[in-house]
């Protein structure tokens, strides 16, 4: 059967409007001109997902999210307000729905949502593996999901695996990913970061050492590439590696035999070998940095990881999976922090992330994460704007920002402090705002 969507909304052709983008994800979609009727309808069909109208005739909203939460707790709920209500935006996050979305409404970021929701949003990206391979990882971009697949396939054979890509786009995360769908699964994959071993012990430790090879020896070593007998090395940042350790690890991958320091004897390893680097081998080789031969050995299949800003339709999810606290509390995001998170542009990609998420759990004292909770460089980087497309994001949501201090001042009769708490930021915040505003000659009709 498919999955079914109910739409509650008092009005008749925003109900329409939602309907008809919701059905393009081949859904079924009923709707409901009140939340009373709605109610009487989940009694005898329990939907998939629900979307509601805040501002209704009758019971409102956030009272209908409270009372389905109350009997199906874990029924997806997704709100739809009108931007300057921000209480309403906190209140339906406090009482459990899974995202609020400010009118007007994007249709295409509603579809996407729903999608998400429903595991349906990349239909046509056909996995070649049950998604309980991903075990936790997070992709669903359809540029991530190909990756999977093709690192799916490599993992069923030994070869020799590449992986390119900047820095913290999940590198190692695809190398156990092609450990834990392989043969050699059972046994622990091991792991080197090139980059972070001195030249002077990096060949101990990738090919081990006898007792008395030099100083400090004293006593034997395995190495990394015969702890991972029978398993997966993963060499990160190969690029960084000596050259004159080059030669030796070509040997070792092409003879399948290793000399640990200070032993004149050859030990054979069965090993499977992955390297990532962020460097672009190709040009290390014409520095004479990299030996070529190593190259086209290490090469043999080559996966290439996008940088976050490439696959916009994982930032969301990422950050809502590192937003989790360890203690249970439960905080959401503001859909002007939402914004921000998609529009920035990651030069450090997921690790970024999730430091800056962590970093805004930490501050933030409610629970909302809005935009001042999130690092000063990614703030100002919206402010600049990388490009025209960014730009145009970013007066709008300035717009938005500006009618909704407006609101609240004009509700509260100029009274800042109860503007604040209405906003849901500080007082310092709101006050800082007024100014960057009134410098920019806004007029506050109070």
């Amino acid at each position: 059967m498919k999955p079914l969507v109910l739409i509650v909304d008092d009005e008749k052709h925003f109900r329409d409007l939602y309907s008809q983008i919701i059905k393009t994800l081949d859904v079924d979609v009923e709707t409901a001109v009140s939340a009373e009727e709605a109610l009487k309808f989940i009694s005898n069909n329990i939907p998939n997902i629900i979307i509601s109208d805040v501002r209704m005739t009758g019971i409102d909203g956030i009272t209908f999210l409270r009372k389905v939460k109350s009997d199906y707790p874990e029924l997806p709920f997704l709100l739809i307000t009108a931007y300057a209500s921000i209480r309403d935006a906190v209140s339906s996050l406090k009482f459990g729905a899974i995202d609020y979305f400010e009118k007007p409404v994007d249709l295409d970021e509603l579809k996407v949502a729903v999608g998400d929701i429903l595991n349906i949003g990349n239909k046509n990206i056909k996995l070649e593996f049950p998604k309980s391979a991903l075990d936790g990882i997070i992709a669903e971009s359809s540029i991530m999901l190909n990756v999977f697949n093709d690192a799916f396939r490599v993992a069923k054979s030994d070869v020799t695996v590449l992986i390119t890509g900047e820095s913290g786009t999940g590198k190692e995360v695809v190398s156990e990913f092609i450990h834990n769908n392989s043969s050699r699964a059972s046994n622990k994959m091991v792991a080197l970061n090139c980059a972070s071993i001195p030249a002077s012990i990096l060949n101990s430790e990738l090919f081990g050492h006898v007792k008395g090879a030099f100083t400090g020896a004293v006593s034997n070593r395995l190495g990394k590439f015969r702890e991972a007998d029978l398993s997966t090395l993963f060499l990160d940042e190969i690029g960084d590696m000596p050259l004159e350790l080059q030669s030796s690890l070509l040997r070792a991958i092409e003879n399948r035999r290793i000399s640990p320091v200070g032993s004149d004897k050859e030990l054979r390893v069965d090993v499977r070998l992955i390297a990532a680097t962020n460097k672009s081998l190709e040009e290390e080789i014409f520095k004479e940095k990299f030996r070529e031969d190593l190259f086209y050995r290490l090469n043999v299949i080559t996966l290439e990881l996008p940088p976050l800003r490439e696959r916009i339709e994982d930032i969301i999810p990422l950050a809502r999976h590192f937003l989790k606290s360890p203690a249970g509390i439960n905080k959401r995001f503001s859909a002007n922090t939402m914004r921000i998170l998609q529009s920035y542009r990651w030069p450090g990609n997921i690790r970024e992330l999730a430091n800056a998420v962590k970093r805004a759990r930490i501050l933030s004292r409610t629970e909302m994460i809005m935009p001042e909770h999130l690092p000063p460089n990614i703030r100002k980087s919206i402010n600049t704007g990388a490009s025209q497309k960014f730009c145009i994001q970013v007066q709008t949501m300035e717009e938005i920002e500006k009618d909704t201090i407006i609101n609240a001042l004009e509700k509260t009769k100029g009274n800042q402090t109860k503007a604040a708490l209405l906003l849901g930021i500080s007082r310092r915040t709101l006050i800082n705002k007024i100014k960057k505003y009134t410098k920019a000659d806004l007029k506050f009709g109070i």
